[in-house]
């Protein structure tokens, strides 16, 4: 059996004690963190694989459009 190769984007952000945090938005509740942002990206890897072989169903994957920043007054 081939295996199939597939790209993910994954949301990088840093929480208040310099953690980073990888989400993949595209499959639910497949995150993990590093301490540095190349430790983060190397267990999103495995994050992936493993949610996807936790849940077999197809994962209709988004095209990635682009992120931007907004601003508002509370």
């Amino acid at each position: 059996m081939q295996k199939k190769i597939r790209n993910f984007t994954v949301l990088i952000e840093q929480d208040e004690d310099g953690i980073y945090v990888a989400k993949v938005p595209d499959i639910s509740g497949c995150y993990t963190q590093g301490k540095t942002v190349q430790q983060a990206m190397e267990r999103v890897k495995e994050a992936i694989q493993v949610c996807l072989e936790a849940d077999k169903e197809e994962h209709n994957q988004m095209k990635f459009i682009g992120l931007q920043q907004i601003e508002v007054n509370l």
